[in-house]
């Protein structure tokens, strides 16, 4: 749809289905790029599975979220990589919380997240900025011209078995900045940045952790780091918030 037919009250409208805590919490959640039931969606939120599916619904019908059915049960994602680039750019301009967490396994989750976490199906958190930085820095991407990537991070890329062509040829564009939310810095999105995300996974230098948390396992530190050309330690997880102090 071209910018010039859409008029003050249909921006309003897609504005309002974000304006409500609990909906905004659901797409935040689903930013793990998973599909979710309205019942997990209900505990996430501390809202009544009631509630959810008004909430579910609204989403649905303005086309933020879209919805799968097996069986009887009913899942919902987000309609695509375009509305989590929504939700992750709103969530990047939104004031920090100005509390801490509350307790102590909270704080851990906060950590986490920070650290590395999936922002749709790419890399977001300081992992995630700390890739973009290093990709610049060794010249597999490069800001001559706008964002893209050089010949040699052609070659590179292939090395780590990502072939660039099939990249450029989906749908998607193949590179993007996105506002990280807790960094304030961008980190890489588009079909490259969910490729290497992926490629990480499968390598078996990453693993999923809890929700959106992503954490760099043992072996992968060092491998990553090589490849990234950046200090194993730069790869370090966040302090345990969970161990006793003295």
């Amino acid at each position: 749809m071209s910018t010039t037919s859409i008029d003050g009250r249909a921006m309003a409208g897609l504005a309002a289905l974000l304006a409500d805590r609990t909906r905004a919490s659901f797409c935040l959640a689903l930013l793990d790029g998973r599909a979710w039931t309205a019942g997990e969606l209900a505990r996430a939120a501390g809202v009544a599975p009631s509630t959810a599916t008004d909430h579910l619904n609204r989403l649905v019908r303005g086309g933020l979220l879209v919805e799968e059915r097996q069986g009887r049960h009913r899942y919902v994602r987000l309609a695509g990589p375009s509305v989590a680039q929504l939700v992750e750019d709103l969530a990047g301009h939104a004031p920090a919380p100005s509390a801490p967490p509350r307790t102590l396994r909270a704080a851990s989750a906060t950590a986490a997240l920070a650290y590395a976490r999936t922002c749709y199906d790419h890399l977001a958190g300081r992992l995630g900025v700390l890739v973009h930085d290093a990709l610049l820095a060794r010249g597999v991407l490069d800001r001559a011209g706008g964002l893209a990537v050089t010949p040699d991070g052609v070659a590179w890329l292939a090395e780590l078995a990502v072939p660039v062509e099939p990249l450029r040829a989906a749908r998607r564009p193949l590179l993007r900045d996105c506002l990280d939310w807790t960094e304030r810095r961008p980190h890489l999105a588009g079909a490259l940045g969910a490729a290497l995300c992926a490629r990480f996974l499968d390598l078996g230098w990453t693993v999923r952790g809890t929700g959106r948390a992503i954490r760099v396992t043992p072996a992968g530190r060092p491998a990553l780091a090589s490849a990234l050309g950046v200090d194993a330690a730069e790869l370090a997880p966040p302090r345990d918030t969970t161990a006793h102090r003295g």
